[in-house]
């Protein structure tokens, strides 16, 4: 595997300098290693930065990554695609085409710990002499910060995972229990709101990097997930102490009170359908005001409502594994299928046509709260919006129910058209003057999406808010956004206001696991009329609640891992039959 060999030839290294450095008896003062580096802030913000960039390397192959599984198995989407087959399709079903799905994000979410845990060793290095004790300070809560993050999304995937916390422990490590694995979370969580900054999110740090309110923010997240799930009634310390109920609400507040984050003017606003080259367009948002009785205009990347975020930049290409990743290419992945270069479909571009939207969820929404205008601002209905788009000449999608997300996915723009004399699927191509068309190779499909994924959203917290303390005002000041009258508290408004406010973000399919409604929710999909290559055809039985019931709703350890651990590892429950294996997408 990739990350043992990353962590054996880092420790190797680590190990053969410190054995020459005690024989010859002398300090270094030309090479970097564990004893000497970071000596100064720049050298320790690029261990911190190294941590962030893998999380771009990860959206270079985002298949087994954790936004993509909890979009795919959620019971909003189907895994789509072209034709039968495909990774996409099989976890939709919670099966696996393959053995080998997970290997490149196992190996990543590693990398990502092992990075981590070398910013950390090596910051403590500079504790005694650092200058500025806030900004070290800082540093160090961002470490802890990323730390839980990539073992929440661990955990959320393969609930059993090995728990490295230092670079030298053994990398070949047993599963850790689900209580040490949750303890290590919530302290490093604790420990970076402890340790980052007080100030409003904009006034210290720079976009993209972690504060202490999306440490607040996540905590809340991870709470929530862990005690529903697991039916317990606090979050475990390392040291035998708990995180508690109001503790958790106390941060949330915290972050809601003196963050500085806020709620844009209009719900339509998050998405990049109303950037400024195409919302006059567009005819859903042409000379519309918004709820804030603004017109229609994108909040842009970074806007006050993203508490913590995946950022891209102009650097997308393939000098290197995992260049890729400075586009988000989950943007493309989500995109419709086989319509490249047509413009048949605008504003909406090509992509792999994953994540197709379940018919019930527009059903269900239509009929629960007609009023909502989350609903056609999230959802495409092609019989609606796009006249010219004919399922039946597409004959590459399948799972095709006519819908479509519309927060991910590429939008184009007149404006770049023109400046390009084509349909090119990105509004940062050539709609953007500072995009650099040089330096991307002329991938118009894949190399210019730099829309930020947003992972946490100022809206998610206050609905937290409400669920922990069962109170409505968060829920209702989300509610407000969109237009829609005051509700009084239930957790079956705040499932509803949760499902509506934040589908397709990748919360829904750890929503429905902590509320212990996955399998019903699951079997809703099944039944459902779609379109496969243009033909209709109705899914029977998908086996949701079957495979939900052999895994819980976790995934494989990957095979080559157990193979590699000589046996240390063990797989997780309803992987080992050959009811596992996708064959098919229907089961009747």
């Amino acid at each position: 595997m990739k990350t043992r060999k990353y962590i054996v030839a880092a420790l190797v290294a680590a190990l053969s300098l410190s054995a020459c450095e005690k024989w010859l008896d002398t300090q270094n003062y030309t090479a970097s290693n564990t004893a000497n580096f970071p000596a100064t802030f720049e050298e320790a913000e690029m261990m911190v930065t190294a941590i962030y960039s893998n999380l771009n390397h990860m959206t270079s192959r985002p298949d087994g990554t954790f936004f993509m599984v909890s979009e795919l198995a959620s019971d909003d989407r189907f895994g789509g695609g072209s034709g039968s087959g495909g990774s996409n399709k099989a976890i939709d079903h919670l099966m696996v085409d393959n053995e080998t799905v997970f290997d490149f994000s196992w190996e990543h979410y590693y990398k990502g710990v092992y990075l981590a845990n070398s910013a950390l060793e090596g910051l403590k290095l500079m504790e005694g002499s650092a200058s500025d004790k806030e900004y070290y300070n800082q540093l160090l809560g961002e470490s802890h910060f990323m730390r839980a993050l990539y073992y929440f999304e661990l955990a959320s995937i393969f609930e059993n995972v090995p728990l490295i916390t230092a670079t030298t422990q053994d990398s070949n490590s047993p599963q850790a229990s689900v209580e040490d694995l949750y303890g290590q979370i919530a302290s490093d969580l604790k420990q970076g709101i402890d340790l980052m900054s007080d100030k409003a999110y904009n006034a210290y740090v720079s976009a993209g990097h972690a504060t202490r309110w999306a440490a607040e923010a996540l905590m809340a997240r991870v709470f929530l997930f862990y005690t529903g799930f697991y039916g317990k009634d606090s979050l475990p310390l390392p040291d035998g102490g708990a995180v508690s109920k109001s503790e958790v609400i106390a941060w949330v507040d915290d972050c809601i009170e003196h963050s500085g984050h806020d709620l844009v003017g209009d719900y339509r606003n998050l998405w990049t359908y109303t950037n400024e080259y195409t919302v006059n367009d567009y005819a859903y948002t042409a000379g519309v005001s918004g709820v804030d009785g603004q017109p229609l205009r994108w909040a842009g990347n970074g806007n006050k409502e993203e508490v913590f975020a995946v950022k891209y930049m102009n650097f997308c290409g393939y000098y290197y594994p995992g260049q890729e990743g400075y586009s988000n290419f989950y943007v493309p992945f989500f995109g419709l299928y086989g319509t490249n270069g047509t413009g048949n479909t605008f504003p909406y571009g090509n992509g792999n046509g994953y994540g197709t939207v379940a018919s019930h969820l527009w059903t269900e929404w239509e009929a629960s709260e007609p009023g909502d205008l989350r609903l056609k601002a999230s959802i495409l209905r092609v019989e609606d919006e796009l006249p010219d788009y004919d399922t039946g000449d597409v004959s590459g999608q399948w799972e095709d129910c006519g819908l479509w997300g519309k927060k991910m996915i590429p939008v184009l723009a007149q404006a770049a058209y023109d400046r390009q004399g084509s349909w090119v699927n990105s509004i940062f191509w050539a709609a953007y003057p500072d995009f650099d068309q040089a330096n991307n190779y002329g991938i118009t499909n894949w190399g210019a999406h730099f829309q930020d994924l947003i992972l946490i959203r100022f809206a998610d917290v206050l609905l937290m808010q409400s669920e922990l303390k069962e109170d409505a005002a968060g829920l209702n000041r989300v509610r407000s956004r969109a237009g829609l009258s005051s509700v009084g508290y239930s957790l079956e408004a705040i499932q509803k206001e949760r499902r509506h406010e934040l589908c397709f973000e990748g919360v829904r399919w750890n929503d429905i696991r902590r509320w212990h409604i996955a399998e019903n929710a699951l079997s809703s999909q099944n039944n459902t009329t779609m379109n496969n290559g243009g033909t209709a055809v109705v899914m029977r039985d998908g086996k949701y609640e079957s495979r939900y019931k052999a895994t819980n709703g976790f995934f494989p350890v990957p095979a080559a891992q157990i193979r590699l651990s000589a046996g240390v590892l063990k797989q997780n429950p309803g992987w080992d039959g050959a009811d596992a294996r996708y064959t098919t997408w229907n089961f009747d």
